[in-house]
């Protein structure tokens, strides 16, 4: 971000490919409109895992939150679109709330399965779900919720790449937000290395301050998050299990995590009410 060097294709800021809202220029990151002829990248041995098995009580519908709409389309399939963008080809879709429906919205993908999340105990529990996925699968793991159609399919691929680079166990996606409220903050040590997430009812004032966010967006090791959910306790207020909480868990085990911060500020814009989704629509349409 910043000083790097960006490609732009030429199409305006924001534009659509295809069916999906995706950016491009400076703002938006490296062009996502085109692929360079050749050149390998750590995305075609992808796989990514999409959160999308929630009510989304505050939605003011019946749909399961991720079909939604949003400027006219079920918010996840911005989701997915950006996924493909960004070359992963082979994405697994955690359904629960009326999913048959997600299912037969989805039944043009053919890059897309799913597994079902009957019960809906928590982001680690649904991830839980994909074990079979991903004992079958050796590689990076990106995980992403479903309910964050902002998602650039150039910043998906900074992330894929910083983690193959670096060799984590764990590489964290985040974001500096104006309004940190209600968001996980990113604590780093002296050095600028990432020590842990706070979630904002445990953070001190200090770590309020914070504007650095985690935004659950993360690439895994296939192998080490197996490890970390194998671990994943529902010792909490809410008996749930948290896929915020395997970071930590690999830390402890002495297996390399860390953040960065490359996503871009309308990422961190998810949808949880209507005035999240009228906000989300605005900024689409400034794009177009």
């Amino acid at each position: 971000m910043g000083g790097e060097s960006e490609a732009n294709c030429g199409l305006p800021p924001g534009g659509y490919l295809g069916s999906g809202f995706v950016g491009c220029g400076p703002w938006r990151g490296t062009c996502v409109h085109g692929k360079i002829p050749g050149m390998m990248s750590p995305t075609t041995s992808a796989l990514a895992i999409v959160l999308a098995a929630g009510k989304g009580t505050r939605m003011e519908s019946d749909l399961p939150k991720v079909l939604v709409p949003v400027c006219g389309r079920p918010m996840l399939r911005y989701v997915l679109d950006s996924l493909q963008a960004a070359g992963i080809n082979q994405t697994v879709v955690v359904v629960g709330y009326r999913a048959e429906l997600v299912r037969e919205e989805l039944a043009d993908r053919s890059d897309v399965e799913f597994a079902e999340q009957l019960e809906q105990l928590g982001t680690g529990h649904a991830v839980m779900m994909c074990r079979e996925q991903l004992k079958e699968h050796q590689g990076p793991v990106f995980v992403v919720a479903g309910d964050s159609p902002m998602l650039q399919a150039s910043s998906v691929r900074k992330l894929l790449e910083i983690a193959h680079r670096e060799g984590t166990a764990c590489l964290i996606g985040t974001v500096d937000k104006q309004n940190p409220t209600g968001y996980g903050r990113v604590v780093r040590d002296r050095q600028g290395d990432f020590q842990e997430i706070v979630e904002e009812k445990d953070a001190t004032d200090e770590q309020r301050a914070i504007r650095e966010v985690n935004v659950s967006t993360y690439v895994f090791d296939s192998e080490q998050l197996l490890a970390a959910l194998d671990q994943l306790t529902d010792k909490n207020a809410q008996k749930e299990y948290y896929i915020t909480d395997c970071p930590a868990l690999l830390q402890a085990a002495g297996k390399k995590v860390s953040a960065h911060n490359v996503l871009q500020p309308c990422e961190s814009m998810s949808i949880n009410n209507m005035e999240e989704l009228r906000a989300v629509e605005k900024e689409m349409e400034a794009g177009r």
